[in-house]
């Protein structure tokens, strides 16, 4: 059996980039994942993987690829989403091309989250081609529409498929472990007025000056919600699109009066609230607006409605999992073995915990399930957002090479992992 050291010394900069910089390559928005998705499942069987094509809905593809243990261990899951975050304007060079420059590798998708699939890769080839023995199965899932909510996923857990562990590799920091994110869920809320001619506007009733009262009151609503004090700052609510017109929205009449609006809205929230209370609390706004004015008319719909491209219809739920799991113990391990201290933070690692990702689905699943990868860029437009630090990439996946050894030849109880509605 090779060594340690043996093992770590194939995780290298040189692969990491190529492999991440092959990925950014094919750009895969959701909903337009296949081609990515036929292109690491390629090389995953080039590898010796088992490799399977899960179909989420027609045409679109997922993989799930098995390096088989020899048996009596416990199995771990590298998981990551294949979806991208929409281009953003402001560049200058090729985005699907990757570029470096000091520590930071730039190339769109790169930050969300194709340097954390690259990552994994090198760390399972790392452990595959040492020879290393596993008794347990250790998974490689490429999964689709994580922006979405979780198509896949959700898809995944649906099936039944389950491994004793998870880590998925979401850029919250070489030196952290996210244990706690918040719950995610999108609606829509249409107010219908009432159409007709400039010249007649005094028996209109205008949906779009409608929608404006109900922009004012979300915008400095309340919550029924108790403070959850590891996510201080939430729960919170944006209003993400608009869309307002005659009949449909149709919107190349302006000498008509609009009489339909519609926004979309997205509530991030915490542990102690439901879909059902937000919704209550939201719908106590509209209340308000109508006993002031006679002529407000308005619906809520969630999901949202089907045209508004890339709808979350699926609602993530908020994710605790306890720091005693085995899961977070094994990649605390490893952490320290690797850097010599132990990790700057476990718990929730703000400001990224204020979202979610498929952790809610494993943990749901009973699937005890982490977020550790690498640092990345999100928030600025342009190539300046869309990097991700090369040195913790290489930290993490020499990490997940030894918590993979850990775990998958280990046979002790599986850590307890909750999702919190």
């Amino acid at each position: 059996m090779p060594n340690i050291q043996d093992i770590l010394a194939r995780v290298t900069r040189d692969e990491l980039i190529d492999i991440v910089s092959e990925l950014v390559a094919i750009p895969s928005f959701k909903g337009e994942e296949t081609p990515l998705a036929l292109h690491v499942a390629a090389w995953c069987k080039a590898r010796g993987y088992d490799v399977e094509l899960d179909e989420v809905e027609p045409g679109r593809m997922q993989v799930i690829a098995t390096l088989k243990g020899t048996g009596g261990g416990r199995s771990l899951m590298f998981n990551g989403h294949l979806d991208i975050n929409s281009l953003t304007r402001g560049w200058e060079r090729d985005p699907w091309t990757c570029w470096v420059e000091g520590d930071r590798l730039y190339g769109h998708g790169a930050q969300n989250m194709k340097g954390g699939l690259g990552t994994f890769m090198v760390a399972a080839e790392a452990v595959r081609r040492s020879g290393v023995p596993l008794a347990g199965d250790l998974v490689l899932a490429f999964v689709v529409g994580e922006t979405q909510g979780g198509e896949g996923m959700h898809h995944l857990m649906e099936r039944g498929f389950r491994t004793d562990m998870a880590v998925i590799t979401e850029p919250f920091g070489a030196d952290n472990i996210a244990t706690i994110h918040s719950g995610i869920m999108h609606f829509a809320i249409h107010v219908i007025g009432r159409s007709g001619h400039l010249s007649q506007r005094e028996n209109t009733v205008h949906a779009v000056n409608k929608m404006a009262l109900v922009l004012q009151r979300l915008e400095h609503m309340s919550f029924t919600a108790a403070p959850y004090p590891p996510l201080p700052a939430l729960p919170r609510l944006n209003v993400g699109s608009i869309l307002g017109g005659r009949g449909e929205h149709y919107l190349s009449e302006p000498p008509y009066v609009p009489d339909m609006c519609t926004i979309v809205v997205d509530v991030h929230f915490v542990p102690g609230q439901s879909v059902e209370s937000v919704l209550a609390d939201v719908q106590r706004e509209l209340d308000a607006i109508k006993a002031e004015d006679p002529d407000f008319v308005s619906s809520i719909e969630m999901p949202p409605p089907a045209f508004i491209k890339g709808r979350r219809r699926l609602v993530m739920e908020p994710v605790d999992v306890a720091q005693g799991a085995d899961i977070v113990q094994s990649l605390a391990n490893s952490y320290k073995i690797i850097t010599g201290k132990p990790p700057a933070q476990i718990g929730a690692i703000l400001p990224a915990s204020y979202s979610a990702c498929d952790t809610a689905w494993l943990c749901k699943a009973g699937i005890s399930a982490v977020n550790y990868g690498p640092t990345a860029a999100f928030a600025a437009a342009g190539p300046e957002g869309a990097y991700v630090v090369i040195s913790e990439m290489e930290t993490v996946a020499k990490v997940l090479v030894l918590t993979a050894v850990d775990v998958c030849n280990s046979t002790q109880p599986s850590g307890s992992a909750q999702a919190l509605g």
